[in-house]
C-alpha cells in the first residue's frame, strides 16, 4: 500500500510552492487582473475573465516587474 497523503512540503500549494512566495507573473497578474476589472466595472463594460487574463497575460511580455525585462 503507498502512503495518500499530501505531502505540501513539495507539492504547490494554490500556484505558490509551499512555504515560499508567488512569483514575478502570479503577483503581476493578480495585481493588473484587479485594477483592470475595477477599471472596467467603473465603464460599465462587462468582459468575460478569460479576456481579461488574455490581455494582462500579453501585457506581461513587456511589463517592467517582468525579471526578462530588467537588464
Amino acid at each position: 500500500m503507498h502512503d495518500t497523503a499530501k505531502k505540501t512540503d513539495t507539492k504547490k500549494v494554490a500556484g505558490k510552492k509551499a512555504g515560499g512566495k508567488s512569483s514575478p507573473y502570479n503577483e503581476y497578474m493578480k495585481v493588473q487582473l484587479a485594477k483592470l476589472k475595477a477599471e472596467q466595472e467603473k465603464t460599465g463594460k462587462k468582459v468575460e475573465h478569460k479576456e481579461n487574463f488574455k490581455k494582462v497575460a500579453s501585457m506581461w511580455a513587456t511589463a517592467a516587474e517582468n525579471p526578462k525585462n530588467k537588464k
